[in-house]
């Protein structure tokens, strides 16, 4: 018989003596953004740049309950907009998500538009992480229209997750140059660097060491398939990763459910790294739980 692929996680979160995993990279969009999404991965198209067969593709309620069967006790909806007056709209449907779904975080974006810094003011209140994705969205995190924004979300210390890295497809705007100038304007910015911010792993992990709030997510990093899109995590930077996992800047990220393979393959990826148990303890639930809020009740969604 075949092995149960929730039982599994489980199993794997269990051995380390964790109630569960925290997971800082996940997406729910609106129906009508994921189809567009999907079809993206189908047809391996530019932003995508190879064949990225996706191995979840349901509902958002099957989706919901794949996530806690794996026993992820937190977990993400991270839209991101790639045009104007879209963000907001966003920002409306993953309120109500999180309303339904007592694991998921509240999470907001924002897009350089004259009104960001509005409605980016009006949610400070409520939204417990942000999502960026600037080569998705083709816009400079430097742009002046987010200037404000910036000043906004830092002084909040709302965590910000940043596709910023040049991987899987480099673009305009990619690349660590223009998150270092940000935190240069912005130092306390409290930044997650989406995708170990591959493949300028280098660059983004001394950003990471020399800037007290900003972290790395582990989104698809270490798996075989991302060795391949985004390149090999280069060994000699494993101690660095591993103390900066120990102090609180690594986070656990899947990409869920638009990744390639089972959401097992991302913990025996960390696991073959051989960083120690006391580093997958921290990396899969105790820097997630010191960055952001305990959940609440129960779910509504249905």
């Amino acid at each position: 018989m075949a092995a149960d692929p929730a039982a599994q996680v489980r199993d794997w979160w269990s051995a380390l003596g964790l109630p569960g995993l925290i997971d800082i990279h996940t997406h729910f969009l609106p129906p009508s953004v994921m189809a567009k999404v999907r079809a993206q991965f189908d047809s391996a198209g530019p932003l995508i740049g190879r064949a990225w067969p996706l191995h979840y593709r349901d509902t958002d309620e099957v989706l919901v309950e794949t996530l806690r069967s794996f026993g992820i006790a937190r977990f993400t909806a991270l839209a991101y907009a790639h045009k104007p007056d879209m963000a907001d709209w966003l920002n409306d449907w993953s309120a109500q998500f999180a309303a339904a779904v007592p694991e998921a975080l509240v999470c907001g974006t924002f897009f350089p538009e004259e009104s960001a810094s509005t409605y980016v003011a009006a949610r400070l209140d409520e939204v417990e992480v942000f999502k960026i994705h600037v080569q998705v969205g083709d816009f400079s995190p430097l742009d002046p229209l987010l200037d404000d924004v910036w000043g906004l979300v830092a002084e909040a210390g709302t965590p910000v997750v940043l596709h910023a890295g040049s991987g899987p497809v480099p673009a305009q705007h990619t690349g660590p140059g223009p998150v270092a100038e940000l935190l240069a304007r912005h130092p306390r910015l409290q930044l997650v660097i989406a995708h170990m911010g591959a493949p300028e792993y280098a660059d983004f992990l001394e950003l990471a060491e020399t800037h007290e709030r900003v972290h790395l997510d582990t989104t698809m990093a270490f798996t075989d398939f991302f060795s391949e899109t985004g390149g090999v995590f280069p060994a000699d930077l494993l101690p660095r990763l591993r103390d900066l996992g120990l102090s609180g800047r690594v986070l656990l990220g899947s990409d869920f459910p638009n990744i390639p393979y089972p959401y097992l393959h991302q913990l025996e990826s960390l696991e073959r790294l051989d960083l120690g148990e006391a580093w997958l303890r921290a990396v899969c639930w105790e820097n997630g739980a010191a960055l952001l809020a305990p959940a609440p009740g129960p779910s509504t969604l249905s």
